[in-house]
């Protein structure tokens, strides 16, 4: 018997990620129980307080235990916090003791979305692979920089902790949990009951690439603005460098330091947005979408686009297209 703690945080937290993670665990006690088998997991609700008002005082959450009540559990579940993150961290503090000793007394512990945010602050993730919401992709690696974020994926293992990323994703980490602690058949059988798409691990098809300008480099600033204004040309990093009288190397160094990414995959990335949009609008066929962001090698298109967004271009525009096929 696995004893879960899933956490309910003060402020606005996620109630699809508490109440989904109660629900699939309980779920699968009685799919077990159904089969002859022993129920895997006792769930509880744990918080700082023994009421805990969500959403500006739409819905109040009453855990079943406060933390101090509950020294030792075997799966620690936090949620993702909404609203102004720094805040809600800090609101939120009382709980990182607690989840650092649970920890080294051997619990395991799971993040959704941007409660990875929280799990990174106890330090706990540090030199570890991490997954969070794509969106805040950027935001993570400036305040944690010594986390090793993975924003295609849509899970992370490493060490008895696990990461999900955004939004409903957490799903996809709670059927794997459920594998892992109570056997692939009934994982299977909870996939089919909740409707989830079992094996799903990236998340890099729903990536909508918006760059990183929150930092203060204006050679580079301009430089990435060129890039989006002028994706359809080749364009190169000596180009560029020499634009903005830079040395080829300065500029590579300080672009992957404000970025995030190298000049070359920002430029990467930049051609393949506009060409998702293309193929999302449905009007334009692979070959005048390729061409019309600066592709003139189909191989070359193909490779780039499953590089990043983990689906080929007519995978994609079956997917996203808002009319049938035409190529």
């Amino acid at each position: 018997m696995k004893n879960v703690s899933i956490l309910v945080p003060l402020g606005h937290s996620s109630l699809p990620n508490i109440d989904g993670a109660l629900h699939i665990f309980t779920e699968t006690n009685e799919m077990l129980n159904a089969v002859g088998r022993a129920p895997m997991f006792d769930v509880k609700l744990v918080g700082l307080s023994k009421t805990t008002s969500q959403r500006n005082g739409l819905y109040v959450v009453s855990p079943d235990y406060l933390i101090s009540e509950v020294p030792k559990t075997d799966l620690v579940i936090i949620p993702a916090m909404h609203g102004d993150l720094p805040k809600a961290l800090e609101l939120n503090k009382a709980f990182e003791p607690w989840i650092i000793q649970q920890y080294n007394n051997g619990a395991e512990l799971v993040s959704f979305c941007v409660g990875t945010f929280f799990l990174a602050k106890t330090g706990l993730l540090k030199g570890k692979q991490c997954s969070t919401h794509w969106k805040f992709a950027n935001a993570f690696r400036d305040m944690f920089p010594d986390v090793k974020l993975v924003d295609d994926k849509i899970m992370t293992e490493c060490d008895g902790i696990y990461t999900s990323g955004g939004a409903y994703s957490f799903l996809n980490l709670l059927i794997y949990l459920v594998e892992k602690f109570a056997g692939r058949d009934i994982a299977i059988l909870i996939a089919k009951a909740f409707m989830i798409d079992i094996d799903r691990n990236r998340q890099s098809p729903f990536i909508i690439f918006q760059g990183q300008k929150t930092h203060e480099d204006e050679p580079v600033k301009k430089a990435q603005e060129f890039i989006e204004n002028n994706f359809e040309e080749r364009i190169t990093v000596d180009q560029l460098a020499s634009m903005f009288a830079l040395g080829r190397r300065s500029l590579e160094r300080r672009f992957k330091k404000a970025t995030s990414n190298t000049v070359t995959e920002y430029i990467q990335r930049v051609k393949i947005e506009a060409a998702k949009k293309d193929l999302e609008s449905g009007r334009k066929n692979i070959n005048e979408v390729m061409y019309e962001v600066g592709y003139s090698d189909v191989k070359a298109f193909r490779t780039t686009f499953k590089k990043v967004t983990g689906l080929s271009p007519v995978e994609y525009k079956y997917k996203y297209s808002k009319v049938a096929i035409t190529a």
